[in-house]
């Protein structure tokens, strides 16, 4: 999984691979390590990386780690292709599963007008149901999932237009 993440301001790329990830911050040196995690309970895991220990607790757009409190971004850069940098542009927007999971609900249907920050699915991961939101106002022109399918991360769940 290669996604483009923002913490505390600071734009990076962010790879994942069987127990390794690739963090390479804008204008510094990439970091490299093996990592393993696992859920302590919903929204928060222990994080191991090299040979320290992390509590890590996920909150929306926020990760606290050991006490301290990241304000974070995750971004699919195949779903910024078209789009301006500092908003959603023109053209259609994938709406993509951010982590592996089970549809629980679709909160609308293809055709249906949406406005910016309303619901339009819901994904439940780590024992955890996480609304998904429109970045944007505009129309569901497909819907390519269903209730009670799985879902792994960068799965596309609908396009808004």
């Amino acid at each position: 999984m290669k996604v483009e993440v923002t913490v505390a301001g600071r734009t990076a790329h962010l790879t994942v691979d069987a127990g390794r990830f690739r963090y390479a911050p804008e204008g510094s040196d990439p970091l490299e390590r093996a990592f393993s995690i696992v859920p302590i309970m919903p929204g928060s895991y222990s994080v191991l990386i090299g040979d320290r220990s992390y509590e890590a607790i996920v909150a929306a757009g926020e990760v606290r780690v050991n006490g301290k409190s990241f304000a974070v971004e995750v971004f699919d850069p195949r779903s910024l292709r078209g789009q301006k940098r500092n908003g959603i542009g023109a053209g259609p927007h994938n709406i993509a599963a951010m982590m592996p999971g089970k549809v629980i609900r679709l909160l609308v249907t293809t055709g249906d007008l949406v406005e910016e920050g309303q619901g339009l699915v819901v994904v439940e991961a780590m024992k955890m149901q996480n609304e998904m939101k429109s970045p944007k106002a505009g129309r569901v022109v497909e819907v390519k999932t269903q209730p009670g399918a799985t879902v792994v991360a960068g799965d596309v769940l609908l396009v808004i237009e």
